[in-house]
């Protein structure tokens, strides 16, 4: 499926501001680029509804809760592709944001934040909602992959190189499940669209 759009979901205790390193590196690239705000309402259903009419014949592309949602997007609908970067994985890897939970519940969003995304991110890339994070998180947590839509296009799990080892277990446990392709991404961790925004984009063009 021919593609000329690119949908970059963001994922908690982000904005779509979090994406502009990314859209710099696709500016040249002739694709359409697009990064909507999210609503964090904490309901799937809706969250997908809102990503559903730019998902249609994009590309999807999604870091940690916004691979979760573009996993989802790849079960309930074609899409033309998908690179998702260390999404959640339910019960396939227990304990895999038991360390995000933590910092949420000793630190609030600011301890969230630090233990998902590492030392790089700050306060001022959460949202102005105070509750967003908290309904993000629990709707993360209640999420269990499901088979990919017949006939759907490429689905690459990407991980970083430097991501601890139950990332990589979560994107094997995909591959085992789902068949989806899975891809380390090197020098990157789990903020790779922050932190290493050249490997996730080099991610996206092998797909497009």
């Amino acid at each position: 499926m021919a593609t000329s759009r690119v949908l970059l979901v963001h994922g908690a205790a982000t904005t779509s501001r979090v994406w502009d390193r990314v859209r710099e590196l696709l500016r040249g690239d002739g694709v359409e680029v697009v990064a909507p705000d999210r609503a964090s309402s904490g309901d799937l259903p809706t969250e997908l509804e809102a990503l559903a009419d730019d998902a249609d014949g994009a590309v999807v592309v999604g870091v940690s809760g916004g691979a979760t949602l573009g996993l989802a997007l790849a079960s309930d609908r074609r899409i033309a592709a998908a690179v998702l970067h260390e999404p959640a994985v339910g019960s396939l890897v227990p304990g895999l944001l038991d360390h995000v939970v933590a910092g949420f519940t000793s630190g609030g969003v600011p301890g969230f934040g630090a233990a998902l995304y590492g030392p790089s991110w700050t306060p001022a890339m959460a949202p102005a909602d105070p509750d967003a994070v908290a309904r993000d998180l629990a709707m993360f947590r209640r999420f269990e992959p499901a088979a990919l839509f017949p006939g759907q296009g490429r689905v690459v799990v990407t991980v970083g190189e430097l991501s601890p080892p139950a990332r990589h277990r979560a994107a094997r446990a995909l591959h085992d499940l789902l068949g989806v392709e899975v891809r380390v991404l090197p020098g990157a961790g789990h903020f790779v669209q922050h932190d290493n925004p050249q490997a996730l984009a080099d991610a996206i063009r092998s797909v497009l």
